[in-house]
C-alpha cells in the first residue's frame, strides 16, 4: 500500500518522524505511514526544518515543494508535496528502500 494520496495539486502522506536519530534518513513505510528519523532535536522547529530537507532532497524536490499541513508539533504529521504525483513520489522512494 502507497503512503502517497493524489491532491489536487500534488500528493500527500502521513509521516512518523523519530527525532534524535543518529542520521536523518527515510526509514521505511510501516501502516500506510513514511517512517523518517531525524538526527535534528524537536526543538524551535529544527526537526521540522530536518524533515522538510530530507523529504524534499530524497524525493528531488525544492523545498518549498514540501509543506507541513498538520501535526507541526507532534510526531506524526500530514506533509503536502506540491507538483508532484504520488506515482512519481512512490517510484522514488522504492530506490530508498532498497526496492
Amino acid at each position: 500500500m502507497s503512503p502517497f494520496h493524489p491532491t489536487e495539486t500534488g500528493a500527500w502522506c502521513t509521516v512518523r518522524v523519530t527525532p534524535r536519530a543518529g542520521r536523518s534518513a527515510i526509514a521505511g513505510v510501516l501502516d500506510g505511514r513514511l517512517i523518517v528519523r531525524i538526527a535534528a532535536a524537536p526543538v524551535d522547529g529544527a526537526a521540522n526544518e530536518a524533515l522538510v530537507a530530507v523529504l524534499a532532497a530524497s524525493f528531488d524536490l525544492p523545498k518549498g515543494a514540501v509543506v507541513i499541513t498538520s501535526g507541526a508539533r507532534a510526531r506524526t504529521k500530514r506533509v503536502q508535496f506540491e507538483g508532484v504525483t504520488p506515482g512519481t513520489l512512490e517510484a522514488r522512494l522504492a530506490p530508498l528502500l532498497g526496492r
